[in-house]
């Protein structure tokens, strides 16, 4: 099970990527044509297509559940996972709690890494490089409507 979040800038886009996912450590994230020949020399990637209705997404991240209790300890889990229950609709309302959580997060890794999953999927660099995207995205789109997928 998985979080992704988006922020949608309300704005048709012309956002190319490479189309070509990876499920790793807990995320799925993109990559590039040139990374996949590297790591899987002679087979073909599956392409994803964007729909139509996510063209004005200006923002978009997938980060396993299993990380959440060190976002509850972090303080950010409501507004990672439930914005829609504190009243946080834009990327504006995000930037200030998220940062503050981050700092928290960079203060304390020992305290945060004792909430990690034994099984290994998900861990602390990778919400950390999470909530450090995500703050980067909402001060570069603060007008940018939060949107979230449990």
């Amino acid at each position: 099970m998985s979080l992704d979040v988006y922020l949608r800038c309300g704005a048709k886009l012309k956002k190319r990527g490479s189309g070509i996912f990876v499920r790793e450590h807990g995320q799925t994230k993109e990559i590039s044509r040139e990374e996949w020949d590297s790591r899987f020399p002679g087979r073909e990637p599956v392409l994803a297509t964007r729909a139509k209705e996510e063209a004005d997404v200006v923002f978009e991240y997938n980060i396993t559940h299993n990380v959440n209790r060190m976002a509850k300890e972090a303080g950010i889990y409501t507004e990672i996972w439930r914005p829609e229950e504190v009243g946080i609709t834009t990327a504006r309302q995000l930037c200030e709690p998220l940062r503050t959580g981050l700092r928290l997060l960079l203060a304390e890794p020992e305290r945060f890494q004792a909430f990690a999953p034994a099984n290994g999927w998900g861990t602390y660099a990778g919400l950390i490089a999470f909530v450090k995207a995500y703050v980067e995205a909402c001060d570069a789109h603060p007008d940018a409507s939060v949107e979230v997928s449990r």
